[in-house]
């Protein structure tokens, strides 16, 4: 029996996270379509066999990079520090402010994970478009009620919560683009501010 072998057997779930862990890298840096799956087992020592117990397809791995990955990676950056936040002003204002500072410091702009799997995958699968979606609409569900929180403290009275959610996203997603493409984190320090403005 392969070390392989006795890791799939002994922990069946930890070697499924790591696939899904360095697939939602790869796919999210490289681009699912330009990230071949042999090369991506053999890059973290799994055997086919292995990966073909959790995974029927490329597909399948893509649905668990969303569902799973790309899912925690929102909340984690996003709703959290958001909903830990006194406000939604305020939480924004700390989201930004944490990834301008990680960007720079890393020297590296590989574009927002969730946007760059909806820009090359949206199109291509309904069930991944459907999971894609579904994220956005976690997202979006999160500020909203975080907005609305604010609304019965007597904040931010003049948005419409969900639509002023869906434009933070917006924003946030149009930003993260354009600093991908532009290699600067200069989009994203003028939306935060615009978007600070539009939240006080």
């Amino acid at each position: 029996m392969t070390s392989i072998e006795k890791v799939r057997t002994n922990d069946p779930e930890g070697l499924k996270s790591r696939v899904i862990e360095a697939a939602f890298r790869a796919f999210t840096t490289r681009g699912f379509n330009a990230t071949g799956v042999q090369d991506l087992l053999r890059t973290i020592g799994v055997s086919g066999g292995a990966y073909s117990h959790h995974f029927a397809s490329k597909k399948d791995l893509a649905l668990a990079v969303i569902t799973n990955s790309v899912v925690s990676a929102v909340d984690k950056s996003w709703i959290a520090p958001v909903n830990a936040a006194d406000s939604t002003k305020q939480g924004v204002r700390a989201v930004f402010r944490k990834l301008i500072d990680s960007l720079e410091r890393a020297g590296t702009i590989f574009g927002c994970p969730l946007n760059n799997l909806a820009l090359e995958l949206s199109t291509q699968d309904p069930d991944i478009r459907a999971a894609i979606d579904e994220v956005f609409s976690h997202w979006r569900d999160e500020l909203t009620k975080k907005i609305r929180r604010d609304q019965s403290r007597g904040l931010l009275k003049h948005l419409v919560a969900e639509d002023a959610a869906t434009f933070i996203i917006a924003t946030y997603s149009g930003a993260m683009a354009m600093a991908k493409a532009s290699g600067s984190t200069r989009p994203l320090q003028i939306c935060s501010k615009q978007l600070v403005s539009y939240l006080s």
